[in-house]
């Protein structure tokens, strides 16, 4: 991910070393080097550069965000400006953030949204096989046995579909459990049978659900959930061992 750059006595004072005026006067004595050369006044930096006062590295601690957002429909999942719709405008949130994975732009639910990249890696990595839960309506209702043949595996996109989980919840509506995140996967895994989705809801990502947050607003998650969240990422990843590159930024 790409992180801001600010002028380096701004990024020596938030590592609270200093004041911006004496990390001034510490680039001006040549005691203060970014990635192996002096820094000069006007310096622009990020967390990524090797910023060093006397010999000794500095690094600005950044305060972790995870969001949880309810999309409307017509949210476009995007850190894009280009994008007249893009979630980040969507928020209006004061701190840069990046959305993990995406929901298309029909659907509607919960997505999460963070400034920690290894976080959202790990919960994006297919291997991982974690679980996100939607609500779907469809334009008619759905055979039995179309439900098992769903649950089973789809030929999609040139691949199989993992098994998933289906609850039946209304005449034209169910509950579907998946592991994976192909492009559009539950209105292709409808379409292969002939039929059409309707709306389309995600209610839960891992131990994450939706609630009765309103749509269009955003909270914090809270510790237990964010300690939860890691942890599952840490023991599917421990599981894996190093897993593959295969990551599930894709929506439904």
């Amino acid at each position: 991910m790409e992180k801001e750059k600010i002028r380096i006595n701004k990024y020596i004072s938030q590592c609270g070393i200093c004041s911006r005026r004496e990390a001034d006067r510490r680039v001006e004595e040549g005691r203060i080097t970014i990635n192996g050369r002096p820094a000069v006044m006007g310096d622009m930096v990020s967390v990524f550069d090797d910023v060093r006062i006397d010999g000794i590295p500095v690094k600005r601690e950044e305060k972790e965000i995870i969001l949880a957002y309810h999309k409307p429909a017509g949210i476009i999942c995007t850190t894009s400006k280009k994008e007249k719709n893009n979630i980040i405008d969507a928020l209006d949130f004061p701190e840069r953030i990046y959305p993990v994975g995406r929901l298309d732009k029909d659907s509607t639910g919960l997505i999460l949204l963070t400034n920690n990249g290894q976080l959202m890696d790990d919960i994006l990595r297919g291997s991982n096989y974690h679980e996100k839960e939607y609500v779907v309506t469809l334009n008619r209702p759905m055979k039995p046995e179309i439900y098992t043949a769903m649950e089973q595996g789809v030929p999609i996109l040139d691949t199989i579909t993992r098994p998933c989980r289906i609850t039946r919840r209304e005449r034209n509506g169910f509950h579907i459990i998946l592991t994976q995140g192909l492009n559009r996967q539950i209105r292709r895994m409808c379409e292969y049978f002939g039929y059409r989705v309707q709306t389309l809801k995600r209610i839960r990502i891992m131990n994450i659900t939706l609630g009765d947050l309103p749509e269009g607003q955003w909270r914090y998650l809270t510790e237990e959930e964010t300690l939860q969240l890691k942890k599952s990422c840490k023991e599917r990843k421990e599981k894996n061992g190093t897993g593959n590159s295969s990551y599930e930024r894709t929506g439904k």
